[in-house]
């Protein structure tokens, strides 16, 4: 597939708090596509997921080794209670016990890393995950890395993140796993086409960039020092939006026929009310693409079934 003919002037629109580029004006439009971008269902694809788990969990059941997921909350961040609540009872509908430990907001290191130690060391704890945000003077990378290895369902210790590099796919970052199966659900074959990441944390933007190259893709991954990224972007064959920045993404990134994977999830509030919006303006997007991520209903819902689906392969190795 063949990239644009029409050469396009860009007009920066100032700086954005991040460091990227904001939103580029083109001097010319790219010539829509005859079709909309077909979605890529998160949603459909979780609840398949969610199945799958059920079935296992079942059967790990049956054997006495039902999977559990131990949480660490600490403090009483209201967003952090919510997500909390609501991961409680996505466990119990797949049939995984939800146990959630709580520590006071005044908790320093000592006693959370303690306790993460403590859940470490128990053997009838084979999942364990770390609320976020911790109090301020908290290292949480630090905290991070404590968790076992073999029980950090989302994928945060640093030894898990390494392992993508060696092609694991057990117990690596949620997000990450979730963007790539959401593009392999496309039918695309991965091999030799091109792939742009466009942001580079160490649990999201990097382990995708990895996990791509694993399949062989020619993959290159972006920050905001990136010059003439829309030029970069627009090149891709495919397309992970993973900088945090809202609506960054517009149609003069994107080559026509592109897989667009918007891992962004902002909550905004203007003159229209409260809305979730991506990193993908996706009315600009969706005419040009040939598959998009909807937000809601993309990766959202994918990670989470991601980070179910790790809690039943740390208790099935048991």
């Amino acid at each position: 597939m063949r990239g644009f003919a029409t050469t396009l002037d860009y007009t920066p629109g100032g700086a954005d708090p991040n460091g990227y580029p904001s939103r580029m004006s083109p001097a010319s439009s790219p010539q829509p596509l005859p079709s909309h971008a077909t979605p890529i269902d998160g949603k459909a694809l979780a609840a398949a997921v969610r199945a799958d788990v059920t079935a296992r969990v079942e059967k790990l059941a049956v054997a006495g080794r039902r999977p559990r997921l131990d949480a660490v909350l600490v403090g009483g961040d209201r967003s952090a209670e919510l997500y909390a609540e609501s991961q409680a009872r996505t466990c119990g509908k797949v049939g995984i016990e939800y146990v959630l430990h709580r520590l006071p907001s005044d908790a320093g290191y000592k006693e959370i890393a303690g306790l993460v130690l403590l859940l470490n060391a128990e053997e009838d704890v084979r999942a364990v995950m770390l609320h976020l945000p911790l109090p301020a003077g908290v290292d949480t990378e630090r905290i991070q890395s404590l968790i076992d290895p073999g029980k950090d369902v989302e994928g945060v210790n640093p030894a898990n993140i390494g392992n993508v590099v060696y092609g694991r796919r057990s117990l690596v970052p949620c997000t990450a796993l979730a963007v790539v199966e959401m593009i392999e659900s496309t039918g695309i074959d991965l091999k030799g086409k091109r792939c742009v990441v466009v942001g580079a944390s160490n649990i999201v933007g990097k382990p995708i960039a990895v996990l791509l190259m694993r399949a062989e893709a020619t993959v290159v991954s972006t920050n905001k020092f990136t010059d003439d990224l829309p030029a970069i972007a627009r090149d891709a064959e495919v397309l992970v939006a993973a900088a945090g920045v809202p609506q960054l993404v517009g149609a003069d990134w994107v080559r026509p026929g592109a897989v667009v994977v918007d891992v962004g999830i902002h909550r905004v509030e203007d003159d229209a009310g409260a809305r979730t919006i991506g990193d993908v303006r996706h009315d600009e997007v969706a005419p040009i693409a040939g598959h998009l991520s909807p937000v809601p209903g993309g990766v959202g819902p994918m990670t989470v079934a991601m980070l179910l689906r790790n809690c039943v392969e740390a208790a099935e190795r048991v």
